[in-house]
């Protein structure tokens, strides 16, 4: 019977032992499972943060544009031909580079070379862009002639880029502001040459 009571005895004091062993391995998983899930949670803080500050930089980028590279850009994306949804740059042509006098859209030879450098810039990106050719005009005439000038100007641009230099006609398009985007008083004979003039917005 003592015999008996002793083996019990081991058997327990075993049990208890085992108990103790196997509550501390419970406990080693728990706190090495806590520990993931807490790296996890600062991984995913890290991201929230991260983009965070890309989408706050991409909003003051946004407001460093102009009115029409901004509704550009929103075009585009709306159109969905955009890789990554931004503008690479802006470049506008006004009568010191491409030369459009009062009641015309022909290209002279100067206008040809400063399209040219600017197609040269194009072929240069490693990117797969998209360009928004914008006509503008002063306010001589009536809004719906000067609607229809604009879009002739942006068209003879396009015409030429594609021509001259085989950019892509599908990855350009047209569109005529008129005389509503000013960039100088239509007062003066200066700010009139100002304000006829192309924009050109190059997008990814």
């Amino acid at each position: 019977m003592r015999k008996f009571g002793t083996l019990f005895t081991a058997a327990m004091v075993a049990a208890m032992l085992g108990g103790c062993a196997t509550s501390g391995s419970v406990d080693e998983k728990i706190a090495a499972a806590q520990a993931q899930t807490d790296q996890k949670i600062e991984s995913v803080a890290g991201q929230v943060e991260s983009l965070q500050q890309k989408q706050q930089a991409t909003d003051v980028r946004l407001e460093e544009l102009s009115q029409s590279a901004r509704e550009a850009l929103q075009r585009a994306q709306e159109a969905g031909v955009l890789a990554r949804g931004q503008v690479v740059f802006e470049q506008s042509f006004t009568e010191d580079r491409v030369k459009f006098r009062t009641d015309s859209y022909e290209l002279d030879q100067k206008a040809q070379e400063a399209l040219t450098e600017f197609a040269n810039r194009v072929k240069a990106l490693d990117t797969q862009y998209f360009i928004e050719i914008q006509g503008h005009t002063d306010d001589t005439g009536s809004s719906r002639y000067n609607d229809e000038l604009g879009q002739r100007r942006a068209d003879s641009v396009r015409r030429y880029l594609s021509r001259a230099h085989n950019l892509p006609l599908n990855r350009m398009s047209t569109i005529s502001y008129g005389d509503t985007l000013p960039v100088e008083p239509n007062r003066t004979r200066a700010g009139r040459a100002a304000n006829r003039r192309v924009v050109l917005v190059v997008l990814d």
